[in-house]
């Protein structure tokens, strides 16, 4: 607790100069949240003897006031002054998306000065894995359209270039998403500069089709940091149902990775995070498979 008695250069208590305070002194930028919500769906098939292939995919909102009117954007909006950025990522996404109480992580604050054409915007991103069948979508408030894209991140290009005290990285990525007929996609230069013990990055939008603001970036970024997080954590469990094959799991693994993995290699790697029932699979058309459960103690067998 501040000492009460101290005073400051003018000869003000911490209690008088908050009474005189002006906040209208500097100039205060708007704040918003965006929500990048991802889940991994099996893709529709004719044949039902093969393991249905799955997709990674990104919830998406249909913009239907300006700007952008008419383009696909992340669910989000403006926070207001009486709450929280989670409380607000709650209340837009269930407004806009009839979606309540998910857990979120905090991904990245963007403060870039040109990012929303109507006036100054600070946004901080929020990500989830969900099951999209435990939830029913609907688009609200200012939303045209809700729908779940199909989401691909691919590298296309890439450069590295020496500096006299360390080198620079520039890397072109590809962003693709698809929802039936509807294409969209985005070209992000990511560029990663390392000069002595300082790593630099930052992020441009080459080019944009049909996404709105500079929402492409905030998805490439997600996309990375899901990569990075599977590896070392247990999130892709989130996508997973109670009971699960050995081969389901690679499948989100290595559709989240954007690569085939060796299944010997892989199951030696999640080997302490499940744990085998005596249950096996009961579908037509499939041999029986041995079910497994996530193991919620396995951070304490290392």
């Amino acid at each position: 607790m501040a000492d009460s008695n101290l005073r400051d250069r003018n000869g003000l208590t911490e209690q008088e100069f908050l009474r005189r305070y002006d906040a209208g002194i500097y100039e205060r930028p708007s704040v918003t949240v965006d929500m990048l919500i991802f889940t991994v769906f099996d893709k529709e098939q004719d044949n039902y003897r093969k393991l249905p292939e799955k997709a990674l995919q990104l919830l998406l909102i249909k913009r239907g006031e300006h700007p952008f009117l008419g383009q696909w954007a992340l669910p989000g909006g403006f926070v207001s002054v009486h709450e929280g950025l989670e409380q607000a990522a709650q209340r837009e996404l269930l407004s806009e998306a009839n979606i309540g109480n998910l857990y979120m992580e905090q991904l990245f604050t963007w403060g870039d000065v040109d990012r929303d054409p109507r006036t100054r915007v600070i946004s901080t991103s929020y990500m989830a894995l969900v099951d999209r069948t435990a939830l029913d979508v609907k688009a609200g408030d200012d939303a045209a359209d809700a729908c779940w894209f199909e989401v691909d991140c691919r590298l296309v290009q890439e450069k590295k270039t020496m500096l006299a005290d360390g080198y620079e990285l520039e890397r072109l990525i590809r962003v693709s998403l698809v929802h039936e007929t509807e294409s969209l996609g985005a070209t992000v230069k990511v560029t990663t500069s390392y000069v002595g013990r300082t790593k630099r990055v930052s992020r441009e939008i080459v080019e944009s089709e049909g996404l709105a603001f500079d929402h492409a970036k905030l998805i490439e970024y997600a996309i990375e940091r899901l990569r990075n997080k599977i590896e070392y954590t247990d999130i892709a469990f989130h996508l997973m149902p109670p009971l699960f094959t050995l081969s389901e799991l690679q499948q989100v693994y290595e559709v989240i990775l954007g690569k085939e993995l060796l299944a010997a290699a892989f199951r030696r790697k999640i080997a302490p995070l499940v744990t085998e029932t005596n249950e096996y699979t009961k579908d037509a058309g499939h041999r029986p498979s041995k079910l497994y459960r996530f193991n919620p103690h396995w951070g304490s067998l290392e």
